[in-house]
């Protein structure tokens, strides 16, 4: 194990090496880095130990081409590269094109002013543009969506805010001072999940924000839970307060079956098999072949929503709550049909 002094010994070094203003005898590099120990009060060196950690910074994992030269009557030591840094190792063509595709997945936020950082970014690390290879699904005509940017850089520092926000209910825009917690996308909408100074927490539709402004005087207030665990139970954005997760029980045709399998509702989902597929089949003897599915999440508009999606492949059987209230929501559609 490196000790910590070598650590720092090494750290010293770098810097005297990388110093193309200035170049350095051994008898130099001796002097100034006993000179930064002793400031951090550690023990001085010998002259032996400097040349045993130049050897050691020109092996694995440093490699560091060191070169000796004569300069003004002296023999100097330096990096050969100019620029070099044993804390600032190039990029392998796996690592550059592994952080090139990362920099345009983010970078797929298309019109966002405060990511215009990326491109600063690529050229400092003088990464070349690769073709894309994840292709993430987006709306161009999203409303709000150029929020996405500064509210990252307020959720990143900290920062309480002002909403200026628009709710569907509302026929006028409200103020909500709220600390910013998460960004969120669902359905190809995005959501500020924030929180009240008494610790509600709250979602925001991009789409409806009209503006914000920074609140410095006011100080950010963590949030008491862990903000991605908070949707573990639900499918979307909607968490209703002190709601329980539901044991639900669906039957799926033949057709559906695999894009259910695939694709699932919900992480909680499960085959039912063995013996309580009998015992369900039994009790719902009119469901003929298909197959039955469990999840356990919390009855919100979102879960409905998607279950009502899929109603040619599949019934809902249990809870009764939420068979009744599809039930309900099936026959209006019905009668609106019927209607025309």
């Amino acid at each position: 194990m490196v000790k910590k002094n070598a650590i720092m010994r090494y750290k010293i070094l770098d810097s005297l090496l990388s110093n193309r203003n200035r170049y350095y005898s051994i008898s130099e590099l001796l002097e100034k880095v006993n000179e930064a120990l002793e400031l951090d009060g550690m023990e001085p060196v010998s002259r032996r130990c400097i040349e045993k950690d130049l050897n050691t910074l020109e092996c694995a994992p440093y490699e560091a081409v060191i070169e000796r030269v004569w300069y003004h009557g002296k023999k100097c030591i330096r990096y050969a590269e100019e620029g070099f840094s044993i804390f600032t190792k190039k990029l392998t063509e796996e690592e550059e094109n592994l952080l090139s595709e990362v920099l345009n997945t983010i970078g797929q936020f298309d019109g966002l002013d405060t990511f215009e950082w990326l491109d600063s970014l690529k050229k400092r690390l003088d990464i070349k543009e690769h073709r894309r290879i994840i292709l993430f699904d987006s709306n161009p005509y999203l409303t709000g969506k150029k929020l996405i940017g500064t509210l990252f850089t307020a959720i990143s520092n900290k920062c309480v805010i002002s909403l200026k926000y628009h709710s569907f209910k509302n026929s006028e825009a409200n103020r909500y001072v709220v600390n910013p917690y998460l960004l969120k996308e669902y359905n190809n909408r995005w959501f500020l999940i924030a929180g009240y100074k008494d610790g509600t927490i709250r979602n925001f539709a991009l789409d409806r924000i009209e503006g914000f402004e920074i609140m410095s005087a006011l100080e950010y207030i963590e949030p008491d839970e862990d903000m991605e665990s908070r949707f573990d139970d639900i499918v979307g954005v909607t968490l209703l307060n002190d709601m329980p997760t539901e044991d639900i029980l669906l039957w799926v045709n033949e057709e559906g079956y695999q894009y259910v399998k695939t694709k699932p509702l919900h992480g909680s989902q499960r085959d039912v098999k063995g013996e309580e597929d009998k015992m369900v089949r039994e009790k719902y003897p009119a469901l003929q072949g298909g197959r039955f599915f469990r999840l356990q999440c919390i009855l919100n508009y979102e879960l409905k929503q998607l279950l009502m999606s899929k109603m040619d492949q599949l019934v809902v059987l249990e809870p009764a709550t939420l068979k009744d209230d599809l039930v309900d929501r099936i026959k209006r559609l019905n009668s609106l049909y019927s209607s025309i």
